[in-house]
């Protein structure tokens, strides 16, 4: 039964319009609609324009209903986009939302119509373009000119006609679809459309393109700039929505943080497809989301440590992945890493090349690791030079081995550790040239105790011998007697590399296990995590042995995984809601995986019971799955010992040859006792580990009498625990599927072959699962959470409603097309888009209430801080209050000090005023009276000396009165006379404190430098007051003189002139030096108004406020020299007048000593 699809087109498909491009219809419909064409049973879907106004106006409106707008997508979003969300399973129990591709009601088809999918007549009866198949099996786009029956005519772009039958021809989709970034916008979706599609991107370096839920990444074999910060904010933001690395992993962290459900990214392809490079961008991203806490960057560092041990070159990938890994990543409440712990899936293929490490040791170790491992070359080992394949284009092995290191030190493995490391793959090489002689006719051997040997019991910490008769013989328990059995030169070989792989096999798991305990440091179990699944890609070669036949098994696995969630349980859902849908068919596997995995006769199950007994060969092997397995259609047996099956991607051809071998595991319990017996602790590390292993219970054919040898597990099922393992690790995740594409073998880029191409598209199943998806219900919820999410958007009360009902109203309201939904038992199942609608009038009446909210709560908080600011003045105002009354109070009584110290101060200005005005009264007074008194001795002298001229004779009569007056005056000027003396010792005493003052000065100017401002103003008020007193000494000695001179005119009446020149004499240097102390005072001004005025220039241009061409600081300490050198010119020049002052006081003394005597002369001379 054929049904409709209507496809909701995403906007980001109108980027690629042309700009002529115009619309019809309505103005606010979708710019482009998608018309439903039937033919037979296929439902296609095109591209067209409306053509009236009225009809499409109605198409488009049906069409908007579905387009979901990306910029508007929020994060709690049920649908994301078209992200795939596998979350309701059976076994795990019913959650609320699930969003995943899903199938819609078809018919079986046949095995063309799966093929090639959308292929209708429509082609052929309009004029359009058209695919075509080459006869070399490529592509090629031609135009319909004509059709006539069931024949066509197309042109080729090169002008070629030519007449095709029209069954063979696929229709093309219209030039406005060339690039779209996700496959289900194409109309016509069939494999030359997608391959076509594909080149297009790529050619453009686009190398992402989305397939409905799976992620499409084509190898560009070169750099492209769609990495780095820039690009990881964009995808953080929403602000880029194309298909990449980053929107897959920003997709999983979001979901695992909305849903609380761990998230897996399975990364899958063949090789040299770039999964490990895609699985180490997608690590990136998430160490930039969730880093913070460091642990991110020794996630990152764990990269190379394990390319480097487990990668190597073949022919088609320079760094293939020779085992898969599983990098789970977990995260803390706040959504920061807060640990990680990988899982490795190991099978022992080596490529064309050994692995890395081996190179990079030879080429990067220092000389002092070298001569201590004893290195040798590359070509002197080997295990190294069986490929010639030394170094790898591009890639500098020594360079790659400090990473290394550096990479071992992040992950905090000590260096004693990792000289053990070095030392174990030292070991391995050096093993490799261990060589063997024959000792007997039994072509039974011993190792050959050379560099070799030495190196290998030198390197593991064991002793020669015992490392030659481990390696060449073989110790056997046969009852209770223990035999001892010499290996033949085969046997030693095969002892020999069983040791060199085991010793590296436990090497890696020992280097897995130290990074897991780093990682796990600090770890939080919150139960979120994201794991990165980075494993080989199936392998089909020539000739294909035991290491391809595990690598496909584990595809097969892998890709029952995929169809599990893709196709199996939407199927199972649907059926268990009641759904109305018809079963569509794909290409499962199960009968493959039946054929590996069946008990008792799978391949696995007949390989180990083949691998035990002691006569089984390569031949018996093939014969006996040819017996068992010839009714199974995915297998068939080929000539000889080879046998071929049926896989999903292809059938492959397998030689037995080697797979016995290589199923045993060669490794005796003699090498095992051996490492045990080691002094290093790495080998008997290993050894406990590997006793361990065999120690665990065996069932099964395995399970036989004998030796400790036969109970241990064969490699095949060893690889089987581990991928089930891996398996179940992936069950309990919501899977995220990159598939990675090949375009080329030989690793060019800007190649692309269309055929390779293809068969890995068929491979993953890409065409199915975007048919799927387009057709199907991706979007999924529960009635509850439908009614829950939604049910605010009804008009009505419905609160006493039950969900179902509440969401039948919610779809009813809003308009939704029956055909675009359906009802399940439990959940609503949506097309592509259309809870958009819902999700968008959420988005906006949620966003209505937040602005409301946002309005009432600023209200409240506005008269919340009104009222909290009037609270807050009122306080301030107390406080500042308060405050200031402190402060007036304090300045309250300061005024009083100062006023009271001003009162204080300004009386004994006053005082000091007054006394200095009192005592210049007295000396001018003194002077005043000196002048009269000497101004009357002059006349009588005059007369008494005219008289005795004319009359020497005559008798001169004084009255008595007279001579008493005289004799008053005498007396007076003798105590005039001692007064002067009294001050003279005053005066002495001033200048000794002057010179104590002057010390202090000194003390003061040293101490106290930067001040010496103040101590100038100090020593200027102090020479200032000494001034004064010395003018006062002076105006005082101007008194003395005038007594002096009257008693000079008296002694002049008897004596006459004759001592007059010398009293004269002795007052000039009395006067000389009174005018050296002016002039020293003089220089003492003039020098401090210098010195002043210089410091306070060279202040104010320190301080910016003169602009002056010189360095303040060196122009101060000059200035401060010269003061320094004043200071001791100027105290010199001080103490020599204070000596001068001291002389001048001496002669004083002595002169009125002469007075006194000569007054005694004559006052005895004239009473007598």
């Amino acid at each position: 039964m054929a049904q409709k699809t209507g496809v909701s087109p995403s906007h980001r498909f109108t980027k690629s319009l042309p700009v002529d491009f115009r619309f019809m219809g309505s103005p606010t419909s979708d710019p482009i609609g998608y018309a439903d064409v039937n033919s037979g049973n296929n439902g296609v879907t095109c591209l067209s324009a409306p053509e009236n106004g009225d009809s499409a106006g109605k198409v488009v409106e049906r069409v908007a209903n579905g387009v979901v707008n990306s910029d508007q997508t929020n994060e709690d979003s049920p649908y994301g986009g078209n992200d795939m969300l596998v979350e309701d399973r059976p076994s795990v129990g019913d959650e609320d939302v699930d969003s995943a591709a899903a199938p819609l009601p078809s018919v079986s088809k046949s095995d063309m119509d799966r093929r090639w999918g959308d292929i209708t007549s429509y082609a052929a009866k309009k004029k359009v373009q058209s695919w075509f198949q080459l006869p070399t099996g490529n592509w090629e786009l031609g135009r319909i000119i004509s059709t006539s029956g069931t024949e066509s005519v197309i042109s080729l772009p090169d002008g070629k006609v030519l007449r095709l039958n029209s069954d063979k021809l696929i229709p093309a989709n219209p030039d406005i679809l060339d690039g779209v970034d996700d496959l289900m916008q194409l109309s016509y979706l069939n494999e030359p459309s997608v391959l076509f599609n594909l080149q297009y991107r790529y050619n453009q370096d686009m190398i992402y393109t989305k397939a409905g839920p799976v992620l499409v990444a084509i190898n560009p074999f070169k750099k492209v700039s769609l990495y780095g910060n820039d690009y990881i904010e964009a995808y953080k933001n929403k602000s880029i929505e194309s298909p990449h690395v980053y929107a897959i992993a920003d997709t999983a962290i979001r979901e695992m943080t909305r849903d609380e459900v761990n998230q897996s990214i399975i990364i899958s392809g063949e090789s040299g497809a770039g999964k490990t490079e895609t699985a180490k961008i997608a690590m990136q991203y998430l160490a930039a989301l969730g880093g913070g806490s460091g642990i991110e960057y020794e996630i990152l560092k764990t990269n190379p440590i394990l390319e480097a041990f487990g990668n190597a070159k073949t022919l088609r990938n320079d760094n293939s992945s020779r085992f898969g890994k599983l990098i789970e990543i977990h995260f803390s409440e706040t959504g920061k890493i807060s640990g990680a712990k990988i899982q490795t899936l190991v099978q022992c293929a080596e490529g064309e090349r050994s692995y890395h490490i081996f190179y990079q040791l030879c080429a990067g170790a220092p000389r002092a690791l070298r001569d201590k491992l004893n290195l040798k070359d590359v070509d002197e080992y080997k295990y190294l030079k069986q490929s010639n394949c030394y170094s790898i284009t591009g890639v500098d092995d020594a360079e790659q081995f400090c990473i290394v290191k550096e990479a071992l030190d992040v992950v905090h493995v000590s260096k004693e550790d990792q000289e053990s490391v070095f030392a174990m793959l030292a070991a391995v090489l050096w093993l490799g040239n261990v060589s063997f002689t024959i000792i007997d006719n039994e072509n039974h051997v011993e190792a050959v105790t050379d560099e070799s040997l030495i190196n290998v019991a030198k390197l593991i910490g064991c002793d020669t011998v015992d490392l030659n008769l481990a390696l060449s013989t073989h110790k056997m328990r046969v009852g209770n007697d223990n035999i001892v059995q010499k290996l033949t030169l085969s046997q030693a070989i095969v002892t020999r590399d069983a040791l060199a792989k085991s010793i590296y096999a436990c090497l890696f798991d020992w280097l897995v296990e130290q990074i897991n305990k780093s990682l796990a440091v600090g770890k939080r179990r919150t139960g979120r995590s994201i794991s990165i699944l980075d494993i080989y890609g199936f392998e089909s070669f020539d000739r294909n042995s035991f290491e391809q036949f595990c690598i496909n098994y584990a595809n097969e696995r892998l890709q029952q995984h995929f169809n599990r969630h893709l196709f199996k349980l939407e199927q199972e859902e649907y059926i268990q809601d009641g759904i109305d849908w018809a079963k569509v068919d794909f290409d499962d596997n199960q009968d493959c995986l039946n054929l590996f995995e069946k008990k008792p006769l799978g391949l696995l199950s007949l390989l180990d019971e083949e691998s035990t007994f002691p006569n089984g060969t390569d031949f018996t092997f093939a014969n006996k799955l040819k017996q068992h397995l010839k009714s199974n259609p995915c297998f068939r047996g080929e000539r000889e010992k080879a046998f071929t099956v049926s896989h999903f991607a292809g059938e492959v051809t397998y030689d037995t040859t080697g797979f016995l071998e290589k199923n045993r595991d060669l490794l005796h319990l003699d090498s095992i006792q051996l490492l045990s017996s080691c002094s290093c602790h790495l080998p008997k590390t290993f050894a406990s580990n590997m006793l361990n292993q065999s120690e665990k219970p065996v069932v099964g054919p395995l399970h036989k009498a004998g030796g400790a040898d036969s109970q241990k597990l064969s490699v095949a099922t060893k690889f089987k625990g581990q991928l089930f393992q891996l398996m179940q690790r992936l069950e309990s995740t919501t899977p995220h599927f990159i598939r990675c594409i090949k375009p080329n073998n030989f690793q060019s880029p800007g190649s692309y072959e269309q055929g390779l191409v293809l068969q890995q598209l068929r491979c993953c199943g890409v065409l199915e699962v975007v048919r799927i998806s387009r057709s199907g219900f991706p979007t999924r919820m529960s009635h509850q959470k439908f009614a829950r999410r939604y049910g605010f958007l009804l008009l009505g009360n419905v609160a006493s409603q039950d969900p179902l009902s509440v969401s039948v109203a919610i779809l009813h309201q809003f308009n939704i097309l029956p055909e675009m939904y359906q009802v399940g038992y439990t959940k609503l199942f949506f097309r592509t888009g259309q809870i958009g609608v819902l999700e968008d009038t959420r988005n906006r009446t949620l966003h209505g209430i937040l602005r409301v909210q946002s309005c009432f709560r600023g209200h409240q908080a506005r008269r919340y801080f009104k009222e909290l600011q009037r609270g807050i003045a009122t306080l301030q105002s107390f406080v500042r209050g308060e405050k200031t009354r402190k402060e007036y109070a304090v300045l309250l009584q300061r005024h009083r000090a100062a006023v009271n110290i001003q009162k204080q101060i300004k009386g004994r200005n006053a005082r000091k005023t007054f006394k200095n005005i009192s005592d210049a009264s007295i000396v001018i007074q003194s002077v005043i009276r000196g002048w009269l008194v000497r101004r009357c001795s002059g006349d009588i002298g005059l007369v008494k000396s005219g008289a005795s001229k004319a009359n020497e004779s005559d008798e001169v009569l004084v009255k008595s009165s007279f001579l008493a007056e005289l004799q008053r005056r005498v007396l007076k000027a003798e105590a005039a006379l001692r007064e002067k003396e009294e001050e003279n010792d005053i005066v002495h005493q001033r200048l000794q404190q002057y010179e104590s003052r002057w010390s202090e000065y000194e003390l003061k100017m040293k101490s106290m430098e930067e001040v010496w401002q103040k101590q100038m103003r100090s020593l200027q008020s102090s020479l200032s007051i000494a001034k004064k007193s010395l003018a006062v000494d002076e105006s005082q000695r101007n008194s003395d003189a005038s007594v002096n001179a009257s008693d000079d005119r008296e002694h002049s009446w008897d004596t006459g002139n004759n001592h007059r020149g010398p009293e004269s004499n002795g007052l000039r240097p009395m006067s000389a030096g009174l005018s050296v102390i002016s002039r020293l005072a003089e220089e003492f001004e003039q020098r401090s108004q210098v010195f002043s005025d210089d410091a306070k220039f060279l202040v104010e241009v320190k301080s910016g406020q003169v602009e002056a061409s010189l360095n303040p600081d060196r122009e101060l300490r000059r200035l401060k020299q010269m003061f320094e050198t004043w200071k001791k010119d100027y105290a010199a020049r001080l103490r020599e007048t204070k000596v001068v002052l001291n002389k001048l006081g001496n002669e004083e003394g002595a002169l009125e000593r002469v007075k006194k005597k000569w007054w005694g002369r004559r006052n005895s001379t004239r009473y007598s």
